[in-house]
């Protein structure tokens, strides 16, 4: 019986019910956050490796806090960063088969079983996103943030596309498909920014904070949570 309990949709809302808990406990009261996100997969000469270091150290000189998804690559470039500066260096990693582990590199390190869970805390505790070339997982990262702020689900807020090289592909494909079919307009387009040198992306968001009325907004940014 215990076993069949433990199994059932019902224990799996108390599981998700201590996710959400945790990370609320945790997080709360980090101060101004910016979240990072890029590959996993990119090695640590790599171009977009240096400059996700250099963006992270910049702002958390500025004393924000830098949130990753935890693991390598571009997440571990930000943490590594973050640690040089006056913010806090916070990993949100997830349980997922390839076993990513957390880099070496976290003052705070939550582990999530479940995306949702995950991507609501990063959401809820950042003032801005930073985007760096990567995968399906970024892109879901990127998507998510643009469709809650295109539907009102959030209060928009800056996401930046680091690297016009590797993002162009994609923006011209949003011009030449989903806007000439009418699925965006180009109003949409006013939802990010394309930035390519970690000084500007520290100048956007430093000038975004200041013109903010509350020095820790996430709280009340999530319209519906």
């Amino acid at each position: 019986m215990i076993e069949d309990f433990k199994s059932s949709d019902t224990w799996r809302v108390f599981r998700i019910q201590s996710e959400l808990v945790e990370g609320f406990e945790t997080l709360h009261g980090i101060g101004p956050a910016v979240s990072i996100f890029g590959s996993s997969r990119l090695p640590e000469d790599s171009f977009y490796y240096q400059e996700a270091f250099k963006v992270a150290k910049l702002l958390s000189e500025e004393g924000f806090s830098i949130i990753t998804g935890g693991g390598p690559g571009i997440m571990e470039a930000a943490n590594k960063g973050a640690k040089l500066g006056k913010g806090k260096s916070i990993g949100l990693n997830i349980e997922i088969p390839q076993e990513q582990y957390p880099n070496k590199y976290l003052d705070i390190s939550l582990n999530f079983r479940y995306f949702f869970v995950r991507k609501l805390m990063f959401i809820k505790y950042s003032i801005g996103f930073v985007i760096f070339p990567g995968g399906f997982g970024t892109l879901d990262e990127l998507f998510e943030a643009l469709t809650l702020v295109q539907t009102g689900k959030i209060l928009s807020f800056p996401i930046i596309l680091y690297s016009s090289d590797y993002w162009k592909g994609l923006l011209e494909w949003f011009k030449n498909a989903p806007k000439n079919i009418g699925a965006i307009s180009i109003n949409d387009f006013k939802y990010f920014e394309v930035i390519d040198n970690p000084e500007a992306v520290c100048s956007y968001l430093k000038n975004y904070l200041t013109k903010l009325e509350v020095p820790i907004p996430p709280l009340h940014r999530v319209n519906n949570v």
